[in-house]
């Protein structure tokens, strides 16, 4: 019996400013992953210019030119056939996506989170973290599923809360977790698959 299928050809789902796309690209040549695609859902977003400058192809699909939600997540997935690729990693992708995708898809697909889920899922997780008064908060790499923010915790890294942070100076070091943590996670599932799952911190 067959082992896990390595997951080394990605597509990467952007949104924004790309920075942790980036992350992902400077750690590729020491990986065993191979980004094969960058999606976009933002003419002007900053991630564009990354992957034309790192020489990888890139789909822009406004979701804005479609009627609704499949409709726009059938075109994910009519540009996706083109590549075969063994994941999508979600890196600032500012859509949520639903049966429509996931399960037209049929492989796994990938998030990164600015909170140690289940703690502050969906949006602005630093200013959450914040208002509860917590000691620590940090990063997840999880699976998508269904939900918002509930598939299953791939890792973990934690970023403890400082006397004097703010939103920004908080989501600024979550960040940087994140870019260490995320291509971490894409290279050992490009080398071992995906067999299970639990977080570490």
């Amino acid at each position: 019996m067959s082992g896990p299928r390595p997951l080394r050809r990605l597509a990467v789902f952007c949104s924004g400013s790309g920075t942790n796309f980036q992350a992902v690209l400077d750690a590729q040549p020491a990986s065993a992953y191979d980004v094969a695609v960058m999606v976009c859902n933002q003419r002007e977003a900053g991630a564009i210019a990354r992957a034309e400058a790192a020489k990888v192809p890139v789909v822009i699909e406004p979701h804005r030119a479609h009627p609704d939600r499949a409709s726009f997540e059938r075109a994910l997935l009519e540009h996706l056939a083109a590549y075969d690729v063994d994941a999508v990693v979600l890196a600032g992708f500012m859509r949520i996506l639903s049966p429509v995708f996931l399960q037209g898809f049929g492989r796994p697909v990938i998030n990164v989170h600015p909170a140690l889920l289940p703690a502050f899922p969906g949006m602005h997780a630093a200013r959450q973290a914040l208002e509860a008064g917590v000691a620590e908060t940090g990063c997840t790499v999880h699976l998508v599923d269904e939900g918002v923010d509930t598939g299953p915790a791939l890792a973990q890294a934690k970023v403890p809360i400082a006397p004097g942070d703010t939103e920004a100076t908080l989501q600024a070091r979550i960040q940087q977790a994140e870019h260490q943590l995320l291509p971490q996670v894409l290279d050992r599932l490009a080398r071992e698959g995906l067999s299970g799952s639990g977080a570490g911190a």
